[in-house]
C-alpha cells in the first residue's frame, strides 16, 4: 500500500513541471522495485495530450530525486508514460472529473461491474448506475480497481 506521503512526494515534483500526477504504482520486489508514474496534464479547458517528451521530462525530474534521496533505494525501475485511453481512476479527483462516463470497475460485495459515473457526492462516494438497474452509492473504499471503460 502506497503511503500517502510517497504519493505527495511525487505528485509534488510533477507539480513544479505543470504535470499532474494521474496514477502511482509500485512493485517488483524490494531489492528492485518497479515504479510506475502516469502523467498527464490537468484538466484547464484545453485538452493537451501526454507526448514521450513530456514522459522524458518527467521520468528525469523523478530520477534525480530518487537517485539522490529517493524512498525506495538506489536500485529502482521506474517507468513514466501517459494514463492512456482506459485510464485508472484511482482518486476522488478522478471521479469528479468523469461524471458521466462509463468505467469498469472490481467492487468489493459485488464483484466486477460495469456502470456509470452518476455522481460524487462527497469524498467518500461515489453513485454509480449499471445499465438496467437503479443508480446506487458506492463507498470509494469498496472499489478495488476502476478505469475508464472504453467500447472499441
Amino acid at each position: 500500500m502506497l503511503s500517502d506521503s510517497l504519493v505527495e512526494s511525487f505528485r509534488s515534483r510533477l507539480e513544479v513541471l505543470g504535470l499532474e500526477l494521474a496514477d502511482l504504482r509500485i512493485g517488483g520486489t524490494s531489492q528492485r522495485p518497479l515504479v510506475h508514474v502516469r502523467i498527464e496534464w490537468p484538466p484547464d479547458g484545453e485538452s493537451r495530450r501526454v507526448t514521450v517528451a513530456d514522459c522524458a521530462t518527467a521520468s528525469r525530474l523523478l530520477e534525480a530525486w530518487l537517485d539522490a534521496d529517493g524512498p525506495l533505494g538506489p536500485r529502482y525501475v521506474l517507468e513514466v508514460s501517459s494514463p492512456g485511453v482506459e485510464r485508472p481512476l484511482r482518486w476522488h479527483r478522478h471521479w469528479v472529473r468523469f461524471v458521466g462516463r462509463t468505467v469498469q470497475a472490481t467492487v468489493a460485495g459485488l464483484g466486477r461491474v460495469r456502470a456509470r459515473i452518476v455522481a460524487v457526492p462527497d469524498e467518500a462516494t461515489v453513485v454509480l448506475q449499471q445499465e438496467g438497474a437503479e443508480a446506487q452509492p458506492i463507498p470509494l473504499a469498496r472499489i478495488r480497481d476502476a478505469r475508464l471503460a472504453v467500447d472499441w
